[in-house]
């Protein structure tokens, strides 16, 4: 374990948002203000809402209304709401010039929108979907990338109160058959394509193929990103195919939003579960909206003025997050269109450098790639503009996270590590900056979310592996998942009475820290006893020969389950023995028991573009039984090079 820990200094302590709100309200510590949050959620929502200044058209009567039971809460009852007056509208009156967007390509090309000028393309963009017969409670799929189209897009959208489905950038056109299929959506907006690594990635062609299967789609609006030609190959069907350059020509009228019902659905958020087809979660104008602004102004600390940059897709719940929170705070969004590490390891220092990014958010598996830069290469770009480093998706390694935390930033900003997810509409835990943050924490529950570590039967738990729940309900829960009553309440409360299970393992240690230990379904359990593969990888990856690592269980018939480990080597190093040397290290770490039986050294672990490794994939392949859904992995081959080093001619 390691000994690093970030302590606030005072100046955090002044000027830290979510001290702010406690000062507010008598409250002088971040425990106080989490035990409060979580004895009346309705007062700290409430509370919340107005420290932040978030307009209601018509104001709500009550905060929370559960007489339909926790698992169906309906909030800020008769209120009504529009997303594009909460981020954008309201800060046109002063700060219209201020930069809303800030996007940057792979090959260096940056382009900037004000909030003038993004509320002027939302109206326009707005209007247009109307003339093409979108209306409200129509669903609009985005199959961009990261660009800000994709932002002006799930405004206009949400704004006219169409349903947005934000669809992963590297989806080929079976994953986007099924959720187009699943959402009945009736028009998609695409980018012709995008640049990855130096490579053209098309997307159009892939929506194309997509559209064979999908009779919903009566419209799609295309976007020229990289100007490549663009067939969809929908001849003879009912289609219209918009440019997008035709919805935002000078002179077109825009859009008067009007405000909805606060709980209307305003997005739908995929999740690829291990077995059956993805689930739609539903989120909601307010719920969602007021809950990420809250992650973006608490936890990673973003006022009027700062930039938020988070190193991530629209497919993924950080996208959404990330753009209305960060408007909901009348801050600059930092959009970044492509690999964070070409042409070099240095080009997200340079980026953040820049573009004086206040908040930069990565993942613990971009960290591990870059940490083969020398520090003081690093150390010619000014990062002195970031205060808060966010991450999450997966656990980190001591080893990662101190070298960021400590050699990187010299120890001078906290280190926001979340968990939440896609259903969660955010997080469930978070540090705050005003507390002491030990390497790895996930610190405690966030701000009016009751979450619990419990037992299989529910009792709670401390110092022990158990199941992360939350007892009461917060405004992004999902609504349910889309058009499936019985499958929401089978995945999320079925496994406890009044709980919602969210099927990860999770700890809270002996000094009240909190760390999640990976999906339930991840972890291992060797000869009765619960292992994390987070507690063996980050072992492993402390050889300096190794990059990156996964462990999964495999089954045993003397064990239960028995640990195989797989890792990447570094770029030149000298890989004779490693294997063994792992195994041992290991041993020595967390005990001969949980040795791995198999070490096995691959060329590249499966990974989703967010970099969360695969590990139902290479368990799957280990095995040599079918993966699943691999619609999210941005390099699927990899899967199937696993299952050749296994059981193919290679020795370890």
């Amino acid at each position: 374990m390691s000994s690093y820990v970030w302590n606030p200094t005072a100046e955090h302590l002044e000027r830290a948002n979510v001290l702010r709100l406690a000062r507010q309200h008598g409250i002088d510590s971040i425990d106080e203000l989490r035990r409060r949050s979580t004895k009346d959620v309705s007062w700290y929502w409430d509370a919340a809402v107005r420290d932040l200044g978030i307009p209601f058209a018509t104001p709500y009567e009550a905060v929370l209304d559960t007489s339909q039971g926790i698992q169906f809460p309906e909030w800020f009852v008769g209120g009504t709401f529009n997303a594009v007056h909460a981020c954008i509208d309201r800060w046109l009156a002063e700060s219209a010039q201020r930069p809303a967007i800030v996007h940057e390509r792979e090959d260096g090309a940056v382009t900037t929108l004000t909030y003038a000028e993004l509320a002027e393309q939302v109206g326009r963009v707005a209007a247009g979907l109307i003339e093409l017969g979108v209306g409200e409670g129509d669903a609009v799929a985005i199959y961009m990338p990261m660009v800000p189209e994709a932002v002006v897009a799930c405004y206009a959208a949400v704004g006219i109160g169409a349903i947005i489905v934000p669809l992963f950038s590297g989806f080929a056109a079976p994953a986007i058959a099924s959720r187009l299929n699943d959402a009945e959506v009736a028009a998609v907006v695409v980018a012709d394509g995008t640049v990855r690594r130096g490579r053209t990635v098309g997307m159009s062609g892939e929506l194309g193929k997509a559209l064979a299967q999908t009779p919903s789609v009566r419209s799609v609006i295309t976007v020229d990103n990289i100007g490549a030609a663009v067939d969809l190959g929908i001849d003879g069907r009912d289609i219209t195919v918009t440019e997008w350059t035709s919805l935002v020509a000078d002179g077109k009228p825009g859009h008067e939003f009007r405000p909805f019902p606060a709980m209307q659905t305003m997005m739908l958020g995929y999740t690829s579960g291990t077995t059956g087809k993805p689930k739609g979660a539903v989120h909601t104008h307010a719920g969602f909206t007021i809950k990420v602004a809250t992650e973006v102004a608490y936890s990673f600390d973003i006022s009027e003025g700062d930039s938020f940059c988070w190193i991530t897709d629209m497919g993924w719940v950080m996208g959404p997050l990330a753009a209305f929170g960060t408007h909901a705070n009348g801050a600059t969004l930092v959009l970044y269109e492509g690999s964070p590490d070409v042409p070099d390891t240095a080009r997200l220092w340079d980026l953040v450098a820049r573009h004086r990014v206040t908040m930069l958010g990565v993942s613990p598996t971009l960290i591990r790639a870059l940490k083969s830069t020398p520090l003081d290469e690093i150390g010619r770009h000014d990062l002195s503009s970031v205060r808060v480093l966010g991450s999450t998706g997966e656990p980190w390694d001591p080893d990662s996270y101190d070298w960021l935390a400590a050699e990187v930033f010299g120890g001078r900003v906290p280190v926001i590590n979340f968990s939440g997810g896609t259903e969660v509409g955010g997080s469930f835990l978070a540090p705050y900056p005003v507390e002491p943050i030990p390497s790895c924490s996930l610190g405690g529950p966030s701000l009016g979310m009751d979450v619990d570590v419990v037992s299989d039967d529910g009792t709670p738990l401390r110092g022990a592996i158990g199941e992360l729940v939350c007892r009461q309900p917060w405004p992004a829960m999902t609504r349910g998942v889309w058009r499936d009553r019985e499958r929401y309440l089978e995945s999320y409360w079925s496994t406890f009475e009044g709980m919602w299970c969210h099927g990860d393992f999770a700890l809270v240690d002996d000094d009240g820290r909190w760390y999640i230990l990976g999906r339930s379904d991840d972890v291992m359990n060797v000869a009765g006893k619960r292992l994390a593969p987070a507690e063996v990888e980050s072992v492993l990856t402390t050889h300096p020969a190794v990059a990156e690592a996964a462990a999964v269980g495999i089954p045993d018939p003397q064990k239960g389950e028995t640990v195989w480990a797989f890792w990447v080597p570094r770029a030149g190093a000298d890989t004779d023995s490693v294997s063994d040397e792992l195994r041992r290290l290991v041993a020595d770490g967390l005990g001969k028991p949980f040795a791995p039986s198999q070490v096995w050294i691959v060329d590249a672990l499966p990974k989703t573009r967010s970099a969360k490794i695969l590990r139902r994939a290479i368990r799957a392949a280990a095995t040599d039984t079918d993966p699943g859904d691999l619609s999210s992995a941005e390099n699927p081959d990899a899967v199937d090079a696993i299952r050749d080093v296994v059981h193919g001619t290679s020795v370890n």
